[in-house]
């Protein structure tokens, strides 16, 4: 078995794992690291969280980010260890404070939630956008979100399409139906219906909800597309079928609309549709 951390890798066999834990005590931060991984994971090793607690509390002392940041996790998420918010925000700033992506990313959410910690939006933006600056696609969705309304930062159409964009480049379905929402409206780029549908769909086979609604919608009144109404009738159908509320009413809405003016054999072939998407896109547990 290989280990892999950094670009540091040892083989977890017994008399390997000795040498690691040797290395590790006497004080080299990448064998502590990865002792602490090993532990975590279960790997070469009986799993075993408050040594791995351990292991990366030594690391990360001697300045390791990754060891930082597994801290941070450890504490957050209260792996075998005591639940403490205050120093998860501790190791994670450290490992932030060298740039480590996703450590930022888990502060912007952490400043973002409040509860133990205090609530603080301009650190939420600020830790949000450095993550976004290293390619962490939610934290690109979020930062275009806060351009787009003005929230934390100054509203700037024309910025939040561009962060939407780069997320939407990594496959992120949340920004891709943003930008369907930016072509549609006509915020910070010219209003374009055929953009429009392409990032819905491409939303929408994600599973996205509201890609999926609003693709219907687009297909109802073919704005972008031809006018299908089997189409249409297909994306409401799925969409009303994963939401409750208001939501639901809307798709059901729109779906029974359109199927007012179909025929009973499209009406089959749009639940036949409906019924092979669902059974290729199975929903997660």
């Amino acid at each position: 078995m290989l280990i892999t951390a950094g670009s540091a890798s040892i083989s977890a066999q017994p008399e390997t794992v000795a040498e690691l834990r040797a290395a590790a005590e006497q004080g080299d931060a990448d064998a502590q690291y990865l002792l602490g991984s090993m532990y975590a994971s279960g790997r070469g090793v009986p799993q075993d969280y408050a040594q791995a607690a351990r292991w990366y509390r030594l690391a990360a002392e001697r300045g390791d980010a990754g060891a930082q940041y597994s801290g941070g996790q450890m504490h957050a998420h209260a792996e075998s260890v005591i639940q403490d918010d205050t120093e998860a925000l501790q190791w994670y700033k450290l490992a932030a404070e060298q740039g480590f992506a996703d450590a930022q990313y888990n502060l912007g959410e952490m400043y973002d939630s409040g509860g133990s910690v205090t609530q603080d939006y301009r650190e939420v933006v600020r830790s949000f956008r450095l993550a976004a600056e290293q390619g962490n696609a939610t934290a690109q969705v979020y930062v275009g979100t806060s351009y787009h309304y003005g929230q934390g930062l100054p509203e700037d159409a024309v910025e939040a399409v561009r962060w939407y964009r780069l997320a939407a480049a990594q496959g992120n379905a949340r920004a891709q139906f943003n930008l369907g929402v930016m072509y549609v409206g006509g915020e910070g780029i010219p209003q374009d219906y055929r953009e429009a549908v392409r990032w819905y769909r491409l939303a929408a086979e994600q599973g996205l909800v509201q890609a999926q609604t609003n693709l219907g919608f687009m297909f109802a009144t073919g704005r972008g597309v031809p006018q299908d109404y089997i189409q249409a009738h297909m994306w409401l159908s799925l969409a009303a079928s994963r939401v409750t509320g208001e939501n639901r009413e809307r798709a059901v809405k729109g779906r029974d609309l359109g199927a007012s003016r179909m025929t009973s054999e499209e009406i089959s072939e749009a639940q036949r549709l409906t019924r092979e998407w669902d059974a290729a896109h199975p929903r997660e547990p």
